[in-house]
This record gives structure tokens, sequence and C-alpha cells, in this order.
């Protein structure tokens, strides 16, 4: 399969987009980026533009949700997954369970089944998003098997800093946000709300109804997602930090039925009238660097993150009764908790090397009205060390390596015909080596050349290994981990103060992919480790500044991806 994907924008630096009429206010903005909350190998990842937005680019763009943002970036593409309509992306062909999503470095994605519904995450508290594809930090933590996405939070520069909007999307959609910072020396306090609603999307004029749409508004697309977040930080010195924070987001959204004419989809004949009156994230974390001398420093992470979610299941689109075979109400009550420690030196001259621990419990609940609670219990551990090794003023060397290792301590399975819960049969504990380099090369003072290898992991999620997908499929609890290798060759140039152009050729090679088997017992898949695949391709990026307040970024991708069962 071959995917092209090809952007052209014109940015102005000051602009509303045409489907969102707002009133904006704001205060002068120094540098709000949380750098606490980065993940990063070297301080020139966030010079990269390939692989980073900036609240800036977000704004001009009316860039509301995280989704849409990544889809600026090259080698990024979005797409919607599966029955539940999740706004999903994929990064260089590998999908969000293959390159997790963090929250200033804590993991946010869902535990049942690795994957996170972007469309939830709205940017208006964000300072950037940065994406790492293939060669990314082993002190993320693990299954960042082609990369992993962080958000990165706001922290206030100054005494008072503030902005926000309210707004108008098309005729029947409202945004409206406000965030305050300050910055007060030793001190800071950072807060936001922000409301994001929307009625429905509009149809193409075209469009000719079928059964279950008549066309005009699409029917059952609204959406509602309400967030605040709070952090408040203590500096007490000038390499030390501590920081708490708290974030609240609650969701609600339907998903529209198919409308195509596809006789070989299954939902046109058996459509799905599902709704979610809950989709509520929860997390709380601690964030610290202690700095012991100019050479010397410790870094921890602690979180616990919740997630409640109601699916409700309908007779028919009128979305009031609950009688038929196909319509249930499902639950699901998870939560993970967990933390890393990073110490870092740089006593070795010319090296400034790192060495961390991480320890994550994922707990996943869920059940059917009027069924009993199955429970779900994984534990992960990482180790790793990674290191950048100055050799001159010009060339660098940044090798690395984890050794992970998850364990299944909980798997319950409700029979529906019994009504009983017994346990799986026990599974062995799943480890995996994970080892990476990277040579990056200074040609002249604005132009760097790199090339990078890795050799990357992703354990099997809960879902993976146990589910039986509505009765259609085998669990299969010794699910091996994937495997990729990752390389890349990457260019960075900058030219006559008005130019940078960025490209980077790619290739990975996928094995033991998990992979569903059709036919495994009659009319009944099982997941395995079946599938090879292959993903390369190249991105490109160039951005002029035409004017003081215009520039034109221009965007090339080319994938090419190959799967071999």
């Amino acid at each position: 399969m071959k995917l092209k994907f090809i952007s052209f924008m014109l940015l102005p630096l000051i602009g509303l987009g045409q489907q969102n009429n707002s009133v904006q206010i704001d205060s002068v903005k120094v540098s709000n980026v949380f750098k606490l909350g980065e993940v990063v190998v070297t301080r020139q990842q966030n010079k990269d533009t390939l692989n980073r937005i900036t609240s800036k680019s977000m704004e001009l763009q009316n860039k509301m949700d995280v989704s849409r943002a990544l889809n600026m970036l090259p080698g990024i593409t979005l797409t919607a997954s599966g029955p539940r309509n999740e706004s999903m992306i994929s990064v260089r062909g590998f999908d969000l369970r293959q390159v997790p999503v963090y929250m200033d470095g804590i993991p946010v994605y869902v535990p049942y089944d690795g994957y996170v519904d972007l469309a939830r995450f709205t940017t208006f508290d964000l300072a950037a998003i940065d994406v790492s594809k293939g060669f990314s930090s082993v002190l993320y933590g693990p299954n960042s098997l082609g990369g992993a996405i962080n958000l990165v939070s706001r922290k206030p520069s100054g005494k008072l800093q503030y902005d926000g909007s309210l707004g108008m999307i098309n005729s029947n959609g409202y945004r409206g946000n406000i965030n305050i910072g300050s910055n007060l020396g030793e001190l800071y306090v950072q807060g936001g709300f922000s409301y994001l609603d929307r009625n429905s999307t509009r149809m193409s004029s075209d469009f000719i109804p079928m059964k279950n749409e008549d066309g005009s508004e699409r029917d059952n697309s609204y959406r509602t997602d309400r967030k605040i977040s709070f952090k408040i930080g203590w500096t007490p010195t000038k390499n030390s930090e501590y920081a708490l924070g708290y974030i609240n987001q609650q969701g609600q959204k339907g998903n529209p039925v198919y409308a195509g004419s596809d006789a070989r989809n299954s939902l046109l004949a058996n459509p799905r009238f599902w709704q979610w009156p809950v989709w509520n994230k929860e997390s709380y974390y601690f964030i610290s660097n202690s700095s012991f001398d100019s050479k010397n420093s410790l870094k921890t992470r602690i979180y616990y993150d919740k997630f409640k979610n109601t699916l409700n299941s309908y007779d028919d689109k009128t979305y009031s009764t609950m009688t038929r075979g196909y319509a249930f109400q499902s639950f699901y009550d998870d939560y993970t908790f967990g933390g890393n420690v990073e110490y870092n030196t740089q006593f070795i001259p010319k090296n400034d090397f790192k060495m961390a621990v991480h320890f994550k419990e994922d707990v996943h609940r869920e059940h059917n009205l009027g069924e009993p609670v199955s429970h779900f219990i994984d534990n992960t551990v990482l180790v790793g060390i990674e290191d950048v090794f100055k050799i001159s003023d010009k060339f660098s060397i940044i090798p690395g390596g984890s050794y992970n290792i998850r364990k299944n301590i909980l798997a319950e399975d409700y029979n529906s015909s019994t009504k009983i819960i017994s346990g799986y049969p026990s599974a062995d504990a799943s480890d995996a080596y994970n080892v990476q380099a990277g040579l990056f090369y200074q040609l002249k003072e604005n132009q760097k050349l790199g090339g990078t290898v890795s050799k990357k992991t992703r354990f099997a999620t809960i879902k993976d290994r146990y589910s039986y997908r509505m009765g259609t499929a085998i669990p299969n609890p010794d699910l091996k981990p994937e495997t990729a290798l990752n390389y890349e060759v990457n260019y960075a140039g900058r030219f006559f103060e008005k130019v940078t152009f960025q490209r980077a050729l790619f290739y990975s090679k996928i094995t033991d992919a998990i992979l569903s088997v059709s036919n495994v017992q009659p009319g009944k898949s099982q997941m395995q480790n079946f599938g090879k695949a292959e993903y390369k391709g190249i991105e490109a990026q160039v951005v002029y500044s035409v004017l003081e307040n215009v520039s034109l970024n221009v965007n090339y991708t080319y994938i090419e991806r190959k799967k071999h069962y």
C-alpha cells in the first residue's frame, strides 16, 4: 500500500480560521514552555520544525484538538479508527498503540487497548507538541515502537500572563478558553479552562440521502469537551524545580452511523447506534529536578491517571431504547499509577549520561449493565540508559538502550451464560530489549546532518491478549512483543536568514507484528505474532519568511508500506 501526502500552507502570523469566529485576548508572551515536562535527548530537538508544533502555530491555524494539530506535521496522517470513530493518527505508518501519547512525559494512553482518542485532547492550554519518530528517547518508557508524542504544558515567564478566546464554530458550535499564569521568581502558578462544543458536522450538499442519514447535518456527530488544568511550581535554585499538576477532562460524543453503500461492509446491514455520555480523564502528577551540583541531577515523575468511559448502544436512530440483542450499556473504570527516576551526570568529560528506572501499573475494570466487574492488572518495568557523547564541537554520538518487562498480575473472564467470573490461564512474563544509536555532524553553523538506527518493541495490550471481540475471537495471553528496526538519515539547514530546509529519509522493518488471524477456529479469529512489514519514505519541509508577518510553509511526505503475511 502506498500513501502520499502533500500540504501547502500560507501562514499569516496574525489571523483567524474561516470556520471559527472568535475574539481573543492575549498578553505579551516570552517563553511559555514547561521545560520540566519535556523529554529530549538534546536541546536541539526543540528547534526541529519537522517534529514540533508550537502554541503559536496551533492558534494561527485554528487547530483546536491534538489530532488536527498533529496533522500539520510531515509523516503524520489523520485517520478515524474502527467502530468507535476515534480520531487517530499514524506516524510514518505506525498507529497510536505503537506511538504512545504523553502529557509532560507522563503516559495518558488508555490502559485497555493502548489507544487514545486525540479529539478529546484540546490544544488551548498547550505550549507545544513534540513528536519523536523512530529514534525516540528511551527515557520515555516502554512501547515506543515507532516513536512517541509528548504534549507539553505551559509555564508562565512573567508576573502576569493571560490569553483567551470566545467564539462560534459555524452556526452550531462554540469554543471558549482562558489561561492565566504568574511567575513570582521562586514560585509560579498556571491554570486554564477550555470548553469546546459542536452539535454536528456538516455534510456535502451532493450527499444522496441513505436509510440512516438524510444529509445536511451529520446525525449523531455531536461532541462536547471541557478541560481544567492547574499547576503550581517551586524553583528554589536555578537548576532545581518542583511542580504539582492536575488535569480534569470531561467529554461526551456521538458516533455517526455508517452512511455508505458498500454491501461488503457489515455496518450497512447492521448499523451501530452508539453514544458516549462519559469520556472522562483525570490526572495528578508530580515532576521534579534536583540539582546536586553543576554536573549531577535527579529527575522524578510520579503520576496517577484515571479513565472513565460509558458506551450506550441503542436500538435505533432515535437513541431512546435498549431492548434488542445488540443493545447494551458498557462501563470502563481504569486507572494507571507509576513513576520514574532519572539520574543525569556530566562527570565524565564530553559525556551527558542518563540512567532511568520506570514502573507502571495499569488497571482495567469493565462490565455491562447488570453484570459483575471483570478486573485486569498489568505491571511494567523499564531500566534504561542514554548518553550524549560529544566527540568534538561538530560531531556527537548518542547511544541508548533499555530492558523492559511486563507481567500480568490479574486477568478475569466473565461467562455471560453461567454468570461466573474465573481467571484466565496464567501467562509468562514478557520481556524485550531496546537499543539505538544516533550520529550527528554539524556541517556548518546552520547546517546539520544526522543518522539514526533503533530497535524498538511494543508489548501486546490487554485487549490484544484477552478480548473476545464480541464473541468473534479467541484470547491469546502469550502474545510476544512486536519489534521494529528503524533507520533514518536527516538534514537541516538555514540559508540567507530566511529559508529553513529539513529533510529525512526513513525505513522501518517490523517483525512479530500482532495481527488478527481469521478462522483459527470455525468463524473465530485470534491475535497472533504473525505479520511482517516494511515502511519507507521521505519527509521534507521548507519554511520561507516572506515578510515580517507572513511565512510560507511547504511540507511533502511520501510513505510506502508493504505487509507480508
